[in-house]
């Protein structure tokens, strides 16, 4: 059964109920009512025809006279002499005759001091009461004035047609409004699971428009956000798994490359003769291709323990210098090889970080400004930064630069400005990607600017000290 259906059929019935008890619940009630009003008036009514019935004299006229008491008052009148025997009664009916004897147990209470007037027994057909006469122009004793109950009913038969008459009419409209409503209760709620059912077969598209102030409109607002959060997820996944296939591909053709490379020479002095010179170089191709094998699994590693390691880097308190300096000296003869100036300008101050990983980046930036540079200097520069308590480190060259158009994805692994030129100066394609992974792990960022044929600068912002 669809939850329209439950709605309309719980409504329905609760008002049906509701309505039915609420029209039974009047029905009694007036009922008791005209009962107990009943009751109240024929004691009044009993008290008036007492005195009547008393003035009446015993002649031709007192049967007529009591006709005329009953026809007047309405109701069934009974004489009984003073031994509580009938004697007279009007009107008369075969089928509805008083006792010929008032019972004892009422005889007794009218013959008390106390009482003059009594109400009969209530629980049969009629509606009854007693009255002691004291009368000097008749014989009578003892008056009993009677009515049908159905008679004090009476009113009641127009009352429940009325009453049903609503409540069949009320229940008409609460079939009509009962239908109304859960379709109006139920559309927001239809709208939103058909909403759920395509978002998750997929259709993250999917949005609700319920203008709505209550429950169902927050509802679907948070409906609309997941969609949109979904929709977004769904566009990272895609990105992830497109740079995911990409990364997969340029790892195969980084290693195919230097693996042909040293097949080649490997196959050429094999086949012998070759003079002593192309013996040399030969070996020498294979062993830089070997090394370039090795630098890219060593990126990778470290790319892969940035990914996954909480303890990738181990910080310290360490002079920087003690990096620099050794670095300086190491690739001090491969930049005088190629004509450049290698010019360290670092003070002697503290960082907070690790040694090894900041050797690390250094080394990347250093040997990425030597194999783009041509002519001029490269410079590696300390200076304490006027806020935060940090230390900015920059590398500056003098080389070919970097247009716009490749520093958005400057740092994304593998990626090359000049595939072909790259390859063949020895790049994995990694190295910034390190760098950009060790200084993320610091909580720093790594930032370029460059200007086509004129040079870059790298720099970046370390801590002085631990931070809380």
């Amino acid at each position: 059964m669809s939850i329209r259906a439950k709605l309309a059929w719980t409504f329905i019935l609760l008002l049906i109920f509701g309505i039915t008890a609420i029209s039974s619940y009047s029905i009694l009630f007036i009922r008791n009512y005209l009962l107990s009003e009943g009751e109240k008036q024929i004691l009044n009514d009993t008290e008036w025809l007492t005195i009547t019935i008393e003035n009446l004299r015993l002649d031709d006229q007192f049967e007529t006279n009591l006709n005329e008491a009953a026809r007047t008052s309405g109701y069934r009148l009974s004489i009984y002499d003073e031994q509580g025997h009938l004697f007279a009664e009007v009107p008369f009916f075969e089928t509805e005759q008083a006792p010929d004897i008032i019972d004892d147990q009422i005889l007794l209470s009218l013959n008390s001091a106390n009482e003059r007037f009594l109400a009969g027994p209530s629980d049969g057909d009629q509606l009854t009461a007693y009255s002691k006469l004291a009368s000097q122009f008749n014989p009578a004793g003892f008056l009993r004035v009677s009515i049908p109950k159905d008679q004090i009913y009476e009113p009641i038969k127009t009352i429940r047609w009325i009453i049903y008459t609503g409540m069949f009419i009320s229940i008409g409209l609460v079939l009509i409004v009962s239908v109304l409503f859960s379709r109006y209760i139920s559309r927001p709620i239809l709208q939103l699971e058909s909403a759920a059912r395509e978002i998750a077969d997929g259709n993250t598209d999917r949005t609700l428009d319920l203008d709505r102030k209550d429950e169902f409109g927050t509802l679907a607002k948070s409906l609309n956000r997941m969609a949109e959060k979904l929709r977004s997820d769904n566009l990272e996944l895609v990105k992830m798994n497109q740079k995911q296939s990409q990364f997969f591909a340029d790892i195969t053709h980084e290693i195919r490359n230097p693996l042909h490379t040293i097949a080649g020479s490997l196959e050429m002095l094999q086949l012998g003769g070759l003079d002593s010179e192309k013996e040399v170089k030969y070996l020498q191709t294979a062993e830089r291709q070997t090394h370039r094998i090795d630098r890219l699994f060593k990126d990778l590693l470290t790319l892969q323990r940035y990914d996954s390691d909480e303890h990738f880097i181990r910080k310290k308190t360490f002079p920087l210098c003690s990096v620099i300096d050794p670095l300086l000296e190491t690739y001090e003869n491969e930049a005088t090889e190629k004509g450049l100036k290698l010019v360290g300008k670092t003070d002697k101050e503290d960082v907070f970080a690790d040694p090894d990983k900041i050797e690390q980046v250094l080394e990347n930036l250093i040997t990425n400004a030597i194999k783009f540079t041509n002519k001029g200097e490269i410079q590696i520069n300390i200076e304490r930064s006027d806020t935060n308590n940090t230390i900015k480190v920059e590398v500056s060259d003098t080389g070919v630069g970097i247009s716009d158009e490749h520093l958005e994805r400057l740092f994304d692994r593998f990626y090359r400005t000049d595939k072909a030129r790259s390859r063949d100066k020895g790049g994995t394609g990694l190295g910034l990607s390190v760098v950009k992974s060790i200084l993320n792990a610091h909580g720093s960022e790594i930032h370029v600017k460059s200007t086509p044929g004129k040079g870059s600068k790298f720099f970046f912002y370390l801590p002085q000290r631990a931070t809380s």
